[in-house]
């Protein structure tokens, strides 16, 4: 490991913690989409560090410690229906378990220590089932009506890449003000959605055929904010780059408050 990614934050540099998005692209070293995390990041003014999904418990332990807050980034990888308390679907992806116990782990000491996460598209859906909801394991399959979500969804032939669709956010959540209106354009890349939400997660944002689009925890003491589209990848966006900055902006926070108990 390198040594940096244990490394305790100095001065004013935040540290964001991402996990990697599948172990096969941490052992072929695939950062092509990881690294759009890692731009907005960036780009809102912390320092992103990669979190292996290949540590044993007690080396992942030591370097969320030394983390600010955490990025959960999406995934082709779909999360265990077990987990739920589903069978698994036809059309659920292949599972990675390292994936899951790592953000798992990610959220358990995130909670416990008042660090901000932004979960993002397959880390949106395991926040959800982590505060024990349910998922939509196929939305074309499960719900026909649904609108397109992504190039799985177009017809052959048809130019790929993200798809973009209209949102509704609910008033007075956070979405909703840092998108400045209680509407607004999103990007879409998932065949599966969150069906029941979990305990403690309030829902901030719809499509326009009810798929859940984003999720905010209720508590006010941690910045826990789900979504499932990929604002990393809406560069230029105003919505997007405020999310990723209200985000880092928590962390400064929570950071500032845990350094004034010390």
């Amino acid at each position: 490991m390198n040594p940096s990614a244990t490394s305790k934050s100095t001065g004013n540099t935040l540290r964001v913690g991402i996990p990697w998005r599948t172990s096969q692209e941490e052992r072929e070293n695939t950062r092509q989409k990881l690294d759009y995390y890692f731009a907005a990041v960036r780009k809102a003014g912390a320092e992103p560090v990669e979190v292996s999904l290949q540590q044993s418990k007690q080396e992942l332990g030591e370097q969320l410690t030394a983390l600010d807050a955490f990025v959960l980034p999406g995934s082709p990888a779909d999360i265990d229906p077990a987990r739920y308390g589903s069978d698994k679907h036809k059309k659920t992806s292949d599972l990675d378990r390292n994936r899951e116990s790592t953000d798992w782990a990610i959220l358990d000491h995130a909670l416990q220590n008042s660090k901000p996460v932004l979960a993002i598209c397959y880390g949106c859906q395991l926040l959800n089932v982590y505060f024990r909801g349910s998922l939509i394991q196929d939305l074309r399959d499960q719900r026909p009506e649904s609108i397109i979500h992504g190039s799985t969804d177009l017809p052959p032939g048809a130019v790929k890449g993200d798809v973009q669709h209209q949102a509704s956010f609910a008033a007075g959540g956070r979405l909703a003000s840092l998108n400045g209106a209680t509407d607004g354009t999103i990007n879409s890349s998932h065949h599966q959605a969150i069906d029941k939400a979990g305990e403690n997660l309030k829902v901030t944002a719809h499509a326009s055929d009810g798929t859940i689009e984003g999720v905010e925890l209720t508590s006010d003491s941690n910045w826990v904010v789900g979504v499932q589209w990929h604002p990393e990848r809406m560069a230029g966006d105003p919505f997007s780059e405020r999310l990723f900055s209200d985000f880092v902006a928590a962390a400064r926070t929570a950071r500032g408050s845990v350094m004034q108990k010390t």
